[in-house]
């Protein structure tokens, strides 16, 4: 049986991270029978982060784009039906997703100054109090300059709205009048991109984008179908 090492549920959520609720949700989608083991500290691990799968033989897979090939090289088609426009439109909401949505999820974790005292309890409690203030203190200032670096962090609020919205838009353009992104059946893109708006709207204190996304009717409802069918 395969064993899914993930970071803890938080904050309602599968996980704290989207990327350990998608390996989750691609799990539960395949049919693959799987057991859970949270941890705190993937630094040991391949690539040195989470979510990861240990396979009955030791082998461990990393990264949930490795966890997602592993699936389907093993059988399952997480895409069956879609065309080849399809596919190519999937893997770009993916990539829209993963690579440019959550990290806007981050900074409102990480560099708002009220949820990073949720995040810095919920994340790192386990931690003695006065190590964790040290560690968690590197960890953030480490993490901002990243987001700096990226050209996020360097951007007002107001301004990362106005550069996320054409991305809420096109998603909610994508689902039209139906239940998932490809129709009637969650896909690949789902499991990406509603662990993500969910993480949005699990904030432990709202900001201005996650209530953007929670007051959204479709956004929102996507978000919980997604859970429900996945989770």
């Amino acid at each position: 049986m395969i064993t899914l090492y993930t970071f803890a549920q938080g904050f309602g959520q599968f996980s704290y991270s989207p990327f350990c609720t998608k390996a989750g949700w691609l799990l539960n989608l395949s049919g693959t029978p799987w057991i859970r083991k949270d941890m705190n500290d993937p630094r040991k691990m391949p690539l040195g982060k989470l979510p990861v799968i240990g396979l009955t033989d030791g082998t461990l897979i990393p990264d949930s784009d490795n966890i997602r090939k592993h699936l389907e090289d093993a059988g399952f088609d997480f895409d069956a039906g879609l065309s080849i426009r399809d596919k190519a439109t999937s893997r770009a909401f993916i990539r829209m997703a993963e690579e440019h949505i959550y990290f806007h999820q981050v900074l409102d974790r990480w560099g708002d100054d009220a949820n990073w005292n949720a995040v810095q309890q919920e994340y790192f409690g386990f931690l003695p109090a006065l190590l964790r203030g040290f560690i968690t203190k590197k960890l953030r200032k480490d993490l901002m300059r990243t987001m700096h670096g990226l050209g996020l962090g360097r951007m007002s609020v107001k301004e990362r709205l106005e550069r996320i919205e054409p991305d809420l838009a096109a998603i909610t353009a994508q689902l039209g009048d139906r239940s998932f992104l490809f129709g009637d059946k969650p896909t690949a893109a789902d499991a990406s991109v509603g662990a993500i708006l969910n993480a949005i709207t699990a904030s432990p204190v709202p900001t201005p984008l996650s209530r953007r996304v929670a007051n959204d009717p479709v956004l929102s409802a996507y978000g919980a179908r997604c859970a429900a069918a996945m989770g």
